[in-house]
């Protein structure tokens, strides 16, 4: 089980045209700052990721998917401290090296190399399947109110049942899910403003004009995640469940493991997205599910190692009941898998090979590739 070889795999891999938001909007969904510009400047697709290739002595390959915007220097460090090692050895619920948004890449790419030799999947290490088909939603950007209502009756008709949209004050989202009410009805609604809702009395407001419609399934993050005292304030004004997003690749602006515990205590909330490796998933997992709260895996709109990842997860969680964010085979031009996820709306089924159960398609990864990287014992 030693590894002998990483080999990191530069890729920008783009959307459909007109898949993230209406053409006539320009509203970049990357919430970090990047090379000095601010958050928020820059879209999503426009940004690299890395493609791990983690080979081991006896020829195995696991594979890895870093989220967007890697840190070459990170990489090169992880990479190069872990060529050698034997993942026998290694504890892979707490790798050796620090939790940047780099970790997950590297933990999937180990865990899935590990299952192989087994002859299991990821599911098995994390105690096993509590579902086959986990749930997914259709996913948007911002929608212009003419066209909103075409985007979901298109999806509703092949078979979502839930349709998630980024917001702020500036989009009619009671507008919105009043055009989905009348073209997708019975199509369920998540309304995620990432914290863009900063005025309580507005988010009341828009609370009140949704509640009227009747097809919101929840508001994620509707406020700034300090305001403690304000969110506890919104949950007891409205009766749509209030989510809480705890993103562990965003520590950087302050997401942490005990948000979740701190949200409980606080009774701010009725349930969690969560976004994290394989490890964390399953603690976070664990906190909702003795909580009575449900959860959902959040995502980056990423590509198909990832999305794999997020359904191994998403199958052994208890929590995990509402559907999930795995949609980016809907919205990039292209997941790398050699076989895409098995996804038929609403659900897409876990995979059953060994590891994460998905193959690398080598020529989609060379179209994309920008840039390539080896590392070697």
């Amino acid at each position: 089980m030693r590894i002998s070889r990483i080999l990191a795999t530069e890729v920008v891999v783009p959307a459909h045209p007109g898949a993230i938001e209406s053409a006539a909007l320009r509203r970049p969904l990357h919430k970090l700052p990047v090379k000095g510009s601010r958050g928020w400047s820059v879209q999503f697709d426009e940004l690299p990721k890395i493609v791990l290739q983690l080979e081991l002595a006896d020829g195995t390959v696991g594979l890895g998917e870093l989220y967007r915007s890697v840190d070459w220097p990170t990489v090169d460090a992880i990479a190069e401290s872990l060529v050698g090692e034997d993942i026998g050895r290694l504890c892979r619920q707490d790798l050796p090296f620090a939790r940047t948004r780099e970790y997950d890449g590297f933990e999937i790419a180990i865990w899935d190399a590990y299952a192989r030799t087994l002859g299991v999947r990821v599911v098995d290490l994390l105690g096993g399947p509590v579902r086959d088909l986990v749930e997914v939603s259709a996913w948007s950007s911002h929608r212009t109110l003419d066209e909103i209502g075409d985007v979901a009756r298109g999806y509703h008709e092949q078979g979502f049942t839930s349709f998630k949209l980024k917001c702020s004050l500036e989009d009619d989202v009671v507008g919105w899910c009043a055009a989905i009410a009348e073209s997708a009805p019975g199509m369920r609604v998540v309304l995620d403003p990432n914290e863009r809702f900063e005025r309580v009395a507005e988010a009341r407001r828009i609370a009140d004009g949704l509640a009227e419609i009747g097809n919101v399934l929840c508001l994620e993050d509707p406020i700034p995640h300090w305001m403690a005292a304000e969110w506890a304030e919104l949950r007891r004004a409205t009766s749509i469940p209030v989510v809480r997003h705890v993103s562990l690749p965003y520590t950087s602006v302050g997401n942490r493991p005990s948000d979740a515990i701190t949200a409980i205590r606080n009774s701010t909330v009725d349930g969690f997205n969560f976004n994290a490796g394989l490890a964390d998933f399953q603690r976070l997992d664990h906190v909702a599910d003795v909580a009575g709260l449900p959860s959902w895996h959040g995502s980056e709109v990423d590509l198909g190692i990832l999305e794999a990842a997020y359904v191994h997860s998403a199958a052994a969680a208890r929590s995990c009941t509402w559907p999930s964010d795995i949609f980016g085979r809907h919205i990039r031009s292209h997941d790398l898998l050699r076989e895409p996820l098995a996804l038929t709306p609403p659900h897409v089924r876990l995979p059953s090979g060994p590891g994460l159960g998905v193959e690398l398609d080598d020529s989609a990864v060379a179209k994309f590739r920008t840039s390539e990287k080896e590392y070697r014992s």
